[in-house]
């Protein structure tokens, strides 16, 4: 039996809903992280690469060389010939930015000598993809492009036709001014292929700078 006279104690609070958060829930520390550790890791996939080749190349050794764990990779790769492709894709993209500055910084010069410092800008700016620091994806695409899938290789070529459809107008301006003498599509055709095999013998520390070659293909490429 409950005495009346004592006090009656107050009932608990009732316990407050928790407001869940508005939007996307917070990323990781990893997730924060993505971009980064993806760039990393197609650097890191580049040169070694480069190095050992493709087949030679495990994703254990990526991995172990942005101290990653050996499965990490694949957080951000569905595989190794996923990051072929996109070393390839991302060297591209960043040879195209590189060319368009470079024909950027000439495209006020007189018309009369604009043609020239075009094809000036446009060979060094080659040569600084091609052997510049940093630069292993086209070695890389020289020589694995048959690695990839069908569909890779078409997503591919595209990019390299827009990049190399900066060469045409220019060498056909050259051309009608008689400066050029073999045909437009050959000349490109030549021309690059001339400054793509310099990745196998070009030695920085050895050989001519990179203005040094620009100058020497300028003098064997057209007529005084």
């Amino acid at each position: 039996m409950t005495d009346s006279s004592s006090p009656t104690l107050p009932a608990p609070p009732a316990a407050v809903p928790t407001k869940r958060p508005r939007g996307r829930p917070r990323k990781t520390l990893d997730e924060r992280d993505d971009g980064n550790r993806r760039q990393a890791l197609i650097m890191a996939a580049a040169a070694l690469f480069r190095r050992k080749g493709f087949a030679a190349t495990s994703t254990r050794d990526i991995a172990q060389s942005v101290g990653m764990h050996s499965g990490s990779p694949f957080y951000h790769f569905k595989s190794k010939d996923d990051l072929l492709y996109a070393v390839m894709e991302a060297g591209m993209h960043s040879a195209i930015a590189r060319q368009d500055q470079a024909l950027a910084a000439v495209q006020d010069l007189a018309a009369v000598h604009q043609a020239r410092a075009q094809l000036r800008a446009l060979i060094h700016s080659h040569f600084e993809t091609l052997l510049g620091p940093g630069n292993d994806f086209v070695p890389v695409m020289l020589y694995e492009h048959r690695s990839l899938g069908a569909r890779q290789r078409t997503a591919l070529a595209k990019l390299q036709a827009q990049y190399e459809a900066a060469w045409s107008p220019v060498l056909g301006v050259l051309h009608r001014e008689g400066a050029l003498g073999a045909p437009v599509k050959l000349s490109r055709l030549l021309m690059l292929g001339a400054l793509n095999w310099s990745v196998q013998w070009f030695d920085g520390k050895k050989e001519a700078s990179v203005q040094d070659l620009t100058d020497a293909c300028m003098a064997l490429f057209l007529k005084e």
